[in-house]
């Protein structure tokens, strides 16, 4: 297995991608290809011992920063992103994994690998914690204008990825709506739904409407909506665990029995950061595209950059992009909406 970095990605590059690479090999077994200006990343690596067959540094003189605008990091065709994407285009690796600059990697992506056919619109997901695992949402940002048609191909798609990389046998797909009713919502739900419940006659296992609550309660195995709703979404998700963490940590603070209550209740503490903890599934697929590409959050650290090198890996084993296209050839078509 071969999987592309892009050791200039984060905001904590290049030495947290660095290491999350060498602890990848290591763990994993796999052959990673570090993209980023070489002097740079070679200086990081001398600091650790690691198979050294197994980490390769490709050249790329340029970066692309978090806020650059996707037009603009188009035109920088030696940046890490790009560089790291040729790669994949020309068969000598599998994957690509960011932890960079979301926009920009969508924009190269579609600009090198393209899409997989019959697919109008890839997507931005997100993997979210729910009581009983974990919840797949799309799209997250990269489409903030839907048609019906859209959300269809964003259910397959979704309902593909929980089935072959997340091994749900059945994935539940749901519509995010104001209400559980049918008939509920805007125009675009409206329509949306309806497609959705054409398609259960096919086969794809979608259950109705699910409302926001619904994202963390575990009833539905992937949610779609349009890309404006899903950010926002997201963002709200990351605010209220960053500030259930702060709350929580300030509490215990004020008081000594809270103190003593939080020694006994370690484990517990331990278990619940660990279920929300977003470097422990380490990056999410940008969907409909036609190599496996995974983007991780920015502030990423090490173990979530490992981990977002195993979640690639998932990916190129399950074939994921062969299944996808044959759903969108059975499920999602498009019919000109």
């Amino acid at each position: 297995m071969r999987i592309v970095l892009d050791a200039m990605g984060g905001d904590f590059a290049p030495q947290v991608p660095v290491m999350g690479a060498v602890q990848a090999v290591k763990e994993l077994g796999v052959k990673v290809f570090l993209t980023g200006k070489k002097e740079l990343v070679e200086s990081e690596l001398k600091k650790y011992s690691y198979p050294e067959d197994l980490i390769e540094v490709v050249d790329a003189s340029q970066s692309v920063s978090m806020d650059e605008q996707p037009s603009k990091a188009l035109r920088k065709r030696d940046s890490s992103i790009h560089v790291g994407l040729n790669l994949v285009k020309e068969g000598r690796a599998d994957a690509f994994v960011s932890a960079g600059n979301t926009g920009a990697v969508m924009a190269i992506s579609l600009f090198t690998v393209g899409r997989i056919r019959g697919v109008e619109r890839p997507a931005i997901t997100a993997v979210l914690p729910n009581l009983t695992g974990y919840t797949f949402l799309l799209d997250v940002g990269a489409n903030v204008d839907c048609k019906p048609f859209h959300l269809l191909q964003f259910a397959v798609m979704g309902s593909a990825y929980a089935r072959y990389v997340l091994d749900e046998e059945r994935p539940r797909v749901g519509l995010l709506n104001v209400g559980e009713e049918e008939g509920k919502g805007n125009e675009l739900a409206k329509e949306a739904y309806r497609l959705l419940k054409d398609a259960k006659d096919k086969g794809l296992n979608f259950i109705g409407n699910a409302e926001g609550r619904d994202i963390y309660s575990g009833k539905f195995d992937v949610i779609v909506c349009d890309g404006f709703v899903g950010n926002v979404c997201l963002k709200l998700s990351e605010s209220i665990a960053k500030t259930l963490a702060k709350i929580l940590k300030e509490e215990i603070d004020k008081h000594f029995i809270s103190k003593i209550g939080a020694i006994t209740l370690k484990p517990a503490i331990k278990g619940f950061k660990r279920r929300i903890d977003y470097a422990e599934i380490g990056g999410a697929p940008l969907l409909g595209l036609n190599a496996p590409v995974i983007i991780s959050h920015g502030s990423s650290n090490a173990k979530a950059i490992k981990n977002a090198i195993k979640t690639a890996t998932r990916f190129v084993k399950s074939e994921l992009n062969r299944h996808i296209e044959e759903e969108i050839e059975r499920f999602g078509k498009s019919n000109g909406s």
